[in-house]
Parts: structure tokens; C-alpha cells; sequence
């Protein structure tokens, strides 16, 4: 293998990557485009929920026990009703998400230490934020009973009313539980699948439909010299692409990496190996960037979205699709990432992770090589 051979291939792909200042702006911005839009466009939490209320009860209790929602950031009152008619209308047009129903005698069961029964009708369209929304219901309404339970005993004169369970989450590693924190990781594997397969395919066929891969196969360039030579500028963009978003959502969001970033590091390289031995193979599959483009997508960044854990968690997806997962280099990458990121962990952690992207990344770059050494035979 010779270094001169590899240092040319490469001069001429820079040169063409600078040429090309629409492809690089795309990919030096593009990262920062997606950053914004999944941190402030695409959040997963659920706050602010716009809340109706019908209290037939109407008394000192009931309002106690209304108020309770309104004093976080999760409720916000949107209407008082004056009657059941009104909830279908408000649900149907979206004004709402939930609407609560207080009946009479309420406050007087509370007190009493018995049943007070309340009905919270809510928008199930989408099913995980109405899930939420039932689970921040019954959060409040079972401290609000709690209390009641607790005065009510007190009243009685029971020796118990002060025996009462306080319960205090500790949230590790994510205590705020915001988002941001969870979608950077992906976002970053993301970046790179775009930035790197993406990229390395299209340029490899870019010299297909110009007609410049015959030359370079007949010259005396090896198959593997040149896709060291094509990969190395893509490689690099995608190093760049990932310290930008990291770099970004540090000053937006406030995203910081808990672990070493020698592990961050090691363990991107390892993944963008995979990444760019992929693109290789795609090229090598595909006579036309527009093949290339869909291949890419298709088998790299609906993976990644879909697949990886990204978004969707693994254990509610079927268990075949479970299995499909464990030949998606995303996973593994994101696992690591999260650990490293999120958890402050070393390698001891995410090893067999690191080891699986590692035996991703050799099989498809031998598998690249040898489409190309069959091409240029």
C-alpha cells in the first residue's frame, strides 16, 4: 500500500468536497438545523397542559383541590365550565387536553376520610401524551387524598395521623428529566450516518456517472488505497459534525458530557469506521447518486430514527423487531453514548457495545473492498 498513492486520492476528494460548497454547507449546517428542531420543535416533555374544569361541588375543599393543579407547570387552566355539554365541545376542537369533573359532596367525603370520587376526561388521540397526562392526575389527586386521609385522623384523634409515607424520587443521571439530554445522543448518530454513509456513497458514485472510476480503476491506485483515499474527508466532516452539535447543544440546552471525552471520542471513531465502510458498499451496490440517496436512507437514517432506541424504547417494540435491532449498528452506538453522556461511564460499561460497532465496522469495510476489488477485475 502506498502512502503517496492514498495522499493524491485524498488531495483530489478535498479539493472536490471545497468545489462542492453546497454539499459541505449542508453538511456543517444541517447538524445545527436538526439540533434546533428536535431540542425546542420536538421535545418529549409534557408540560403545560391545557386544562378545563367542572366543579359541581363547588366549595372550599374542592377549589383547595383544583388549585393543587395549577400550582406547577404541567396545568394550565384554559376554561371553568359551567356544565358536562361543554367538555365534548372543547376536547373536539383541541382546546383542551383534559377536563376535570368534581361532583357534589366532594369536600365532604375527602374530609371524612371516605371515597370522593373525581372524573378526568381526556384527548387520547395521542396515546402517550394523554398517558402522561393520567399519570400527572392521579400524582396529584393521590397527594391531595393523602392529605385529607391525614387531617381526617387527626381529627379523629388517631395515634397513627402522623405515621404517614414521605416519599422522595431520586432521579439519576437525568434529575431535571429533560429531553434535550436524551435526543442529543441520537441526534449525534444521526449526524453522522447523514455526514458519513451518506456522503462516501455519493461520492464514490458521483465517479461512476462521470465516468472518472474507470480511470482510477486502471491506474496503479489499489482497491484499498482508494477507499482510504475517498473516506478520509468524510471521516474527518463527520468529527467536525459531532463536536458542532455537542459544542451547540452545550450553549442552547445545556447538554454536558459527565464522561471522559477520550471515551466519547474513541467510541465515535470506532462507529464512523462502520459508518463510512457502509457508504463504501452502498456505492459499490448503487450506478446512480439517486440509487445511492434512497439506499442511504432506507438502511441507514430510518434505522437510526426508528430502530436504535432513538426515540421509540426497545421493550415496546414486538419481539421480532426486537431481534432486527441487534444488527443495527445505531443501537450499540447509542447505548455508548447515553452511557458515556449521560451516566459519566467508562468501558467497563459499554464494552460489548464498543466491541460490537468494532466487528460492524471490519465485516462491512472487508465486504466494500471486495465488491471493489471484483468491480475493477
Amino acid at each position: 500500500m502506498s502512502g503517496s498513492r492514498i495522499a493524491a486520492i485524498l488531495v483530489k476528494e478535498l479539493r472536490q468536497v471545497a468545489r462542492d460548497r453546497a454539499t459541505l454547507a449542508m453538511l456543517l449546517v444541517l447538524p445545527l438545523f436538526l439540533l434546533v428542531m428536535f431540542g425546542y420543535a420536538i421535545s418529549l416533555d409534557v408540560k403545560h397542559i391545557q386544562l378545563a374544569v367542572l366543579d359541581w361541588d363547588r366549595t372550599e375543599g374542592s377549589r383547595g383541590f383544583l388549585q393543587q393543579f395549577l400550582h406547577s407547570e404541567y396545568f394550565d387552566l384554559r376554561a371553568v365550565l359551567q356544565d358536562e355539554a361543554q367538555i365534548d365541545h372543547l376536547l373536539d376542537n383541541g382546546t383542551v387536553l383534559v377536563a376535570l369533573v368534581v361532583p357534589r359532596g366532594f369536600a365532604a367525603a375527602a374530609a371524612a376520610g371516605g371515597d370522593a370520587e373525581v372524573q378526568a376526561v381526556v384527548d387520547g388521540s395521542n396515546g402517550t401524551t394523554a398517558a402522561t397526562a393520567i399519570g400527572y392526575v392521579q400524582a396529584v389527586a393521590a397527594d391531595y387524598s393523602q392529605r385529607a386521609l391525614v387531617r381526617a385522623l387527626k381529627r379523629a384523634g388517631a395515634p397513627g395521623a402522623r405515621s404517614t409515607i414521605d416519599f422522595r424520587p431520586r432521579v439519576l443521571f437525568n434529575p431535571e428529566l429533560r429531553s434535550a439530554n436524551f435526543l442529543v445522543p441520537g441526534l449525534i448518530a444521526l449526524v453522522l450516518i447523514m455526514s458519513a454513509v451518506m456522503s462516501t456513497a455519493l461520492s464514490i458514485v458521483r465517479e461512476k456517472e462521470r465516468g472518472t472510476m474507470e480511470q482510477l480503476v486502471v491506474s496503479p491506485t489499489r482497491p484499498l488505497e482508494l477507499v482510504i483515499g475517498k473516506v478520509i474527508p468524510y471521516f474527518l466532516i463527520g468529527l467536525v459534525s459531532a463536536a458542532t452539535v455537542l459544542a451547540a447543544s452545550r450553549l442552547l440546552f445545556g447538554v454536558t458530557v459527565r464522561g471522559s471525552w477520550l471515551d466519547l471520542a474513541g467510541v465515535t471513531v470506532v462507529f464512523l469506521f462502520g459508518c463510512v465502510g457502509f457508504g463504501v458498499l452502498l456505492s459499490t451496490l448503487s450506478d446512480s447518486q439517486q440509487v445511492a440517496f434512497i439506499l442511504s436512507v432506507f438502511l441507514t437514517l430510518l434505522p437510526v430514527f426508528i430502530l436504535s432506541g432513538f426515540v421509540f424504547p426497545f421493550r415496546n417494540m414486538p419481539r421480532i423487531i426486537q431481534a432486527v435491532t441487534y444488527v443495527m449498528p445505531g443501537r450499540y452506538y447509542l447505548a455508548a453514548l447515553r452511557a458515556i453522556m449521560l451516566k459519566g461511564a467508562g468501558i467497563a460499561v459499554y464494552g460489548r457495545q464498543l466491541l460490537a460497532l468494532a466487528v460492524y465496522g471490519v465485516v462491512v469495510s472487508g465486504l466494500s473492498i471486495l465488491r471493489l476489488r471484483r468491480s475493477a477485475a
